[in-house]
């Protein structure tokens, strides 16, 4: 049982989400002086290769309307063992999301592109960070591979 929703886990089976935010599908073209120039196709490939070699599945998504969003977190409370979200704007305006993160019962992962810290003062707060296991941000494209590599580490400890 999971003690901090009183449900069973999810088998090992289940695969992680990797779930992305708004203008996330834009990677590549928007801004890549700040954001890079992988696009999110190379950047879901990597994720792919990573968890494979973590021993994981990924299920890789993105979109940019907040309640879809939701709904893929709500339903990683059964589908999935954990969640790796760049949250991208919503993680500094959305409380429903940081809502249906916090009721996951699984754990999660933040990771951002850039380093919100260095950015905008609106930036530098995340709804995300205070329900997430650990934040990842200014690594780039590899905070991705970091973040799996951490959720990896987090499964493996709650065994």
């Amino acid at each position: 049982m999971n003690p901090s929703t009183d449900q069973a886990a999810p088998p090992s089976g289940h695969p992680v989400l990797v779930l992305n935010g708004p203008n996330l599908n834009l990677l590549g073209v928007r801004e890549p002086g700040i954001y890079g120039r992988d696009t999110l196709a190379a950047i879901e490939a990597r994720c792919h290769s990573t968890a494979a070699g973590l021993g994981l599945r990924a299920d890789f998504r993105q979109s940019n309307h907040e309640g879809v969003l939701t709904d893929a977190v709500q339903e990683a409370r059964t589908a999935h063992r954990g969640i790796v979200i760049n949250p991208a704007g919503y993680g500094h305006t959305s409380v429903a999301l940081r809502d249906a993160l916090a009721a996951a019962g699984v754990p999660v992962v933040e990771v951002h592109l850039s380093n919100i810290h260095r950015r905008e003062p609106f930036r530098h707060h995340s709804y995300v960070s205070g329900v997430a296991d650990a934040v990842i941000c200014g690594a780039g494209a590899h905070g991705y591979s970091l973040a799996l590599t951490h959720l990896a580490r987090l499964l493996e400890d709650a065994r």
